[in-house]
């Protein structure tokens, strides 16, 4: 079996290096550097990604001993059939570990064809950290690093606005663009870098909040060696994700065009505003989630895929996604339709096997963000409650019971307080206790949900029948 590199894969370096990458992971080979490959397929763009290591230990040094190159298995459902695929990613032309060699790290800003930054160095990179120092050989914080690499470039090209750096940062954070952006400032102001360049940064420059949707689970380690017997390559860096994908973009039409990716036939949106799109994944990805979990799990079924394909629990998602949660949402209908088909697709993925427990951590925080404001824009617009979003939070309190399923001890797993008090509730061997002193718990939810129109009432009523009859037999009858 070959070592993989750009000999023995007769994959010449031919592309200009236009974007920068911090962050070498899993996530962002799977999902950014696959999308630009496509792009440059697909369009005259052409780029190639110079990758940052983010932080002193990484994975540059086996990327540069493939010289950039590595597999990735697409597994999922695309239109009702299977997809298996294996496709060689060769966009990354290099990578740098500032920690060592700091300033080829700088050098970048010299390259005049540069002229993007993407970023996933997890939800706690984009923090400002007043620790750090504009002398730092880098400075320890992605935004640190980031303005190292701004003002080396405003001073490189004696303040040219046509040279500044569009940025996307792909961090999980709702509104991540914002977020890096006051981070930066922050750091222009902390190391007086001076107005001249705070004004090139804000007028050359542009930082733009994305959002990112794709499950990558990340190396094969139970089919690595059956890909690499189907490459024929030894790739220390394969990499797997899921086929559905999904990039939106706050950016204006001029960006779009020097970022042709949406031209390329992919799920690429560039939008005035992502948070429609946010509220969308929060609502009709992990919203039915946080409700199918309890259900499934005490109607004796294990992953997502077993509820969503489970006769009973199958009906029950369809009726919390489309007949619920669907109407309190404000994007077009064929629109939300078409993202809720994707959705299911993806929970019956035959190659992910998603563990309703690990969804079922911290609950009712996710509850509260995810299905709340589902229920009160539902009351309001119909005026009646959705009957199966209240049935899951009280699937929810009844798996915070404990107790066993079968043979299994049921371990609900949740902050201190939350389960203290759920322990006290229950003990009181009351449903109305508990109905009430879960919706009263301001701890919980920032409010007393008591006050919400009958919302006591069918929650009682609920509990009670999961109780009697039992979670399947229950479900049945809501439905």
């Amino acid at each position: 079996m070959e070592q993989l590199n750009r000999t023995t894969a007769a994959r010449p370096d031919n592309r200009v290096e236009k974007i920068i990458q911090f962050g070498e992971g899993n996530f962002l080979r799977a999902f950014i550097d696959w999308i630009i490959w496509k792009t440059d397929q697909k369009t005259d763009f052409n780029a190639s990604v110079v990758v940052i290591q983010p932080i002193d230990r990484g994975l540059v040094d086996v990327l540069n001993e493939q010289e950039g190159l590595y597999h990735l298995n697409l597994q999922g459902i695309d239109e009702g059939k299977a997809v298996d695929s294996v496709e060689m990613i060769d966009v990354i032309s290099r990578g740098i570990n500032p920690y060592r060699d700091f300033e080829d790290y700088l050098r970048l800003a010299e390259q005049p064809e540069i002229r993007f930054v993407i970023s996933n160095t997890t939800e706690a990179g984009i923090a400002f950290d007043p620790a750090c120092k504009f002398e730092d050989k880098p400075a320890l914080s992605y935004p640190g690093k980031l303005v190292q690499l701004l003002y080396h470039r405003f001073e490189t090209f004696k303040g040219d606005m046509g040279k500044g750096l569009i940025i996307f940062p792909c961090e999980l954070i709702f509104e991540n663009g914002k977020h890096l952006k006051e981070c930066i400032r922050q750091y222009i102001q902390l190391w007086n870098l001076g107005e001249e360049f705070s004004q090139w940064f804000e007028n050359a420059c542009g930082v733009y909040s994305t959002l990112v949707d794709r499950i990558v689970p990340g190396y094969p380690k139970d089919t690595a060696d059956q890909l690499k017997e189907r490459t024929g390559f030894d790739d220390k860096l394969l990499d797997k994700a899921e086929i559905f994908h999904l990039w939106v973009i706050e950016a204006p039409q001029e960006i779009a065009d020097e970022f042709p990716a949406d031209k390329a036939g992919l799920h690429v949106l560039f939008v005035p505003s992502e948070a429609p799109y946010h509220e969308r994944k929060v609502t009709l990805l992990n919203g039915p989630h946080t409700v199918l979990s309890p259900v499934g799990y005490l109607s004796g079924l294990n992953t997502v895929r077993e509820c969503c394909e489970d006769e009973v629990v199958g009906k029950f998602v369809n009726k919390v996604m489309y007949e619920e949660l669907m109407e309190t949402l404000n994007l077009p209908k064929d629109e939300l339709r078409k993202f809720a088909d994707d959705v299911k697709d993806r929970f019956v993925n035959p190659y992910v096997k998603h563990f309703v427990t690990s969804i079922m951590l911290n609950s009712f925080p996710k509850f509260r963000t995810r299905d709340l404001p589902g229920i009160k824009t539902y009351l309001e617009r119909k005026g009646e409650l959705p009957q199966g979003l209240v049935f899951g939070l009280a699937a929810i309190a009844t798996y915070y019971k404990g107790g066993k399923r079968g043979e299994d001890e049921i371990v609900p797993n949740d902050d201190p307080r939350i389960m203290a008090t759920l322990e006290g509730l229950w003990s009181a061997g009351n449903f109305r206790t508990v109905a009430e002193g879960v919706l009263a718990d301001e701890f919980i939810w920032g409010e007393n949900l008591n006050l919400i129109p009958g919302l006591t009432d069918l929650l009682e009523k609920d509990l009670r029948l999961i109780a009697d009859k039992g979670m399947k037999a229950a479900v049945a009858t809501i439905l």
